[in-house]
């Protein structure tokens, strides 16, 4: 465990009271300071450790007020403008954020507390189920991806106007009860009545093997690097002993709904999926800035494991692809095959954080960046796909027919992308959709093995 001292924490105060006499008269006492709030203390603390440990802590001002600001979260969002990083217009930090413990301890453990659905739009009118938790209240009433939702609580304006996302969205990812009619391929419908509830979400939703001309195509989907990570690390064990037993040549990764996790899961499965020729060269190099201490800023190489050996690799992506996800693909593409696929970029995180207790929050400030071997690490626009390629939300997971994964499957067993097969989604209203209708999990890139004290 490694520690450093905030000289900027300890904060003395000097208060000084000179009195004179003056023939005899009482001394007027000095009034009190005015005291300091307790809400106060956590706001003064929470920029004190910013102007530490942001990456781009010299650009934060010195006349910046914490106490205007309601609390640490949004004091953490109001820091982001000062991400100015070079190449780049705009600033670059959209994650920035600070929750309190409680929620925290659920969201890093992968325990969530919704009904469990992710949504997406296959045409301007047709919503689609993206994915199902499976221990959730939509996972338990045998929702599956492709459904079709024809109406949420009675509304069948179900379209992606600026109104109609925002309804769809705040009904679905709300955390409220949702009364649903879906659609099933077969044409017939269904309503459910889903109540949100706690469960702990399942990040390994389905692996197989595909065979053909001599190759053996290992497939997953992988949603998250967050959860017990003894327990991920034992499923990534056990899924790369069943993709051993069926002599995989090839790797598709799928990670288009996988919004990161901790940085310690992404290393374990870059060591899986890393050819043994690679072992022990560099996976990634982690950058704090220069306050912190030299000794923070880390090399890390393979260390293979298992004996899978893959060519190459492609990974399906979308916008909700996301920080350790990209740190994975960003770690491996010096060192062998590395493709891209999917409708989108992904997403863009190419920083990460620690949580850092202040009172009864932590607080998470971008605090750095991982490059791999050939120092590359400012993906801030995300990956661009080397296939540009719908999303078939229309086919379940694993079907050779469903578009991204039907052209990735094509790629590794002759060389080349399929062709499109039906027209891109190049409406604006669509591309829009992208990102407001952004799965409503945090961007994550965890480095759970810094603390300060």
């Amino acid at each position: 465990m490694k520690r450093i001292s905030l000289l900027s924490l300890l904060l003395v105060l000097v208060f000084a009271a000179c009195k004179k006499d003056k023939g005899g008269d009482d001394p007027t006492p000095d009034p009190d300071p005015p005291a300091v709030s307790e809400a106060d203390k956590v706001k003064d603390t929470t920029l004190l450790y910013a102007k530490e440990i942001y990456l781009w802590y010299k650009n934060i001002p010195a006349s910046f007020n914490a106490r205007q600001y309601a609390d640490p979260n949004e004091i953490m969002e109001a820091i982001r403008p000062y991400s100015i990083q070079t190449g780049f217009t705009e600033p670059v930090d959209r994650w920035s954020f600070a929750m309190s413990q409680a929620e925290w301890n659920d969201v890093s453990g992968g325990i969530a507390g919704d009904i469990g659905l992710g949504i997406f739009f296959m045409s301007n009118n047709d919503l689609r189920v993206s994915y199902v938790e499976p221990e959730s209240a939509a996972g338990k009433a045998g929702v599956k991806r492709t459904w079709r939702i024809t109406s949420i609580n009675n509304s069948t304006n179900i379209n992606t106007s600026n109104a109609s996302i925002n309804f769809i969205v705040d009904a679905i990812y709300g955390g409220k009860n949702a009364s649903i009619r879906f659609q099933k391929p077969d044409g017939t419908s269904v309503d459910m009545s889903l109540t949100p509830s706690t469960y702990q979400e399942q990040p390994l939703l389905l692996d197989t093997v595909y065979s053909a001309g001599g190759k053996n195509v290992g497939y997953f989907v992988l949603n998250s690097f967050l959860g017990d990570t003894s327990q991920m690390k034992a499923s990534f064990s056990n899924l790369f002993q069943r993709l051993a037993a069926k002599n995989v040549t090839d790797l598709v990764v799928d990670l288009r709904y996988n919004g990161g996790g901790y940085v310690d899961l992404q290393e374990e499965m870059a060591n899986y999926i890393i050819p043994a020729a690679s072992n022990n060269k560099i996976m990634y190099k982690q950058q704090f800035n220069d306050l912190m201490p030299t000794n923070w800023n880390s090399t890390v190489t393979f260390a293979k494991k298992g004996t899978v050996s893959p060519q190459k690799v492609v990974f399906i992506v979308t916008h909700n692809t996301a920080s350790a996800s990209e740190a994975l693909i960003n770690c491996l593409k010096p060192h062998m095959d590395v493709s891209v696929v999917g409708p989108s970029n992904s997403h863009g995180k190419a920083v990460g954080y620690f949580p850092i207790e202040v009172g009864d929050w932590y607080i998470l400030p971008v605090s750095f960046r991982l490059l791999n071997s050939a120092n590359e690490g400012n993906y801030f626009n995300g990956f661009t796909p080397d296939k540009v390629v719908v999303d078939g939300l229309d086919k379940p997971w694993g079907d050779l027919n469903e578009d991204c994964l039907a052209s990735a499957y094509k790629y590794l067993t002759t060389g080349a992308f399929r062709a499109i097969q039906r027209e891109e989604r190049s409406d604006p209203e669509m591309i829009r959709s992208y990102r407001t209708m952004e799965l409503p999990k945090h961007k994550l890139l965890i480095e759970d093995r810094k603390h300060l004290h």
